[in-house]
């Protein structure tokens, strides 16, 4: 298996996950075109998908779909509460007829799924788990194939047991280090409430709750992952080498008999990471 994140951040998330001859794009946040151009960038090609995996109804994880969805022949899999807040959306940014072009796109090829049953596309499995936002049904998963796990958990306010035991025993972890919290209560151009969301258990995950997630040896990471891609990271409340610091530093805290060989790889919101391969 092998997988990239095409780009991460309030400006749009998606991630490219292969197996074999199976494609599949998990989120479209970015415009339809910027997918394209990077799908190019890392020699794949949008029409060789085999679906399109969307995790919940956000702008920024479901921009580019419907435009997207134009030019390509492959399903789309998301939850039915998903499809009903994605079609339903209404926003000053949207026009009248946004609502009815969803519904129309998603017509005949949307494949229901739901976090209490796993589903496979091509050569992947996918085992899908309910984590914490405020959206109608945001999930993460794990995805194998031929024995790697990969785990991809974005947009979570708080690890919850289930979240904590999903990433266990994976090859791959790819988690959401949105902000840092001084940070974000220091942003003088976010407005208190936002701050508030972002902070609450349905918000996102910061910094330090990485790091807390890293460091401990009881019910943490358990260290069987080769890397860990940090996504969603806040261009206002964040800085990547910080993130990554924060990071790399609670893996060397974990102690003499825990010898840390972890990558900590940051996405970025303009371009593709490299390829893992796993």
């Amino acid at each position: 298996m092998r997988l990239t994140v095409l780009g991460s951040g309030s400006t749009g998330n998606a991630m490219l996950i292969v197996a074999g001859e199976t494609r599949v794009l998990v989120d479209a946040g970015m415009s339809a075109r910027e997918i394209v151009r990077r799908l190019a960038l890392v020699g794949e090609d949008a029409a060789r998908l085999d679906a399109v995996v969307v995790t919940h109804e956000h702008g920024d994880h479901v921009g580019g779909l419907r435009v997207l969805l134009q030019s390509l022949a492959c399903p789309v899999l998301m939850s039915e509460g998903t499809r009903e807040a994605y079609v339903a959306e209404r926003s000053r940014n949207l026009s009248k007829d946004e609502p009815r072009r969803r519904a129309e796109i998603l017509r005949d090829r949307t494949e229901e799924i739901t976090t209490s049953r796993d589903f496979r596309i091509g050569a992947i499995d996918f085992h899908p788990f309910t984590v914490p936002h405020d959206a109608a049904d945001n999930f993460g998963f794990v995805a194998t194939a031929n024995g790697v796990r990969i785990a991809a958990v974005a947009d979570l306010g708080h690890m919850t047991t289930l979240v904590r035991e999903r990433l266990r025993g994976c090859s791959c972890i790819v988690i959401e280090s949105n902000h840092g919290r001084d940070m974000l209560k220091a942003c003088a151009v976010y407005p208190w409430e936002l701050k508030q969301r972002i902070l609450s258990r349905t918000g996102h995950l910061s910094n330090e709750d990485i790091a807390e997630w890293l460091s401990d040896q009881g019910n943490g990471f358990d260290g069987s992952a080769s890397t860990i891609i940090l996504t969603h990271l806040s261009q206002r409340a964040n800085n990547p080498y910080v993130a990554k610091l924060s990071a790399e530093m609670s893996l060397r805290e974990r102690g003499p008999l825990f010898q840390p060989t972890t990558e900590i790889v940051i996405s970025h919101p303009k371009e593709p990471t490299a390829w893992i391969e796993l």
